[in-house]
């Protein structure tokens, strides 16, 4: 007189992976919502601080550096500029090296 009890119990693994995988995941969920600036982000997509980003400058490029500067950098690394050319243009732009 079992009533039928024991013959589901081969599907029992796959509720527990179930839901220790949801459990899981809403964890993660949790973390990217709550975790704040600068945590559980994607590298590169971090929040400007409190009063922003400086004048001309990008908060999404790598080191702050301007557009301009980064695309005057791509010309000197194929061999557009010379490095004459490059630290003058550097200057003009106000960013030092």
């Amino acid at each position: 007189m079992m009533w039928g009890y024991g013959q589901n119990l081969g599907w029992m693994w796959l509720w527990g992976m179930l839901l220790l995988v949801g459990i899981a995941v809403l964890v993660l969920l949790a973390i990217r919502v709550f975790g704040g600036p600068g945590r559980g982000g994607l590298p590169g997509h971090g929040q400007p601080g409190p009063y922003g980003a400086p004048p001309g400058r990008s908060p999404g490029t790598p080191g702050g550096r301007s557009q301009a500067r980064l695309i005057l950098d791509e010309r000197f690394a194929r061999g557009e500029l010379t490095a004459e050319q490059y630290r003058e243009h550097v200057k003009e732009l106000g960013e030092g090296t």
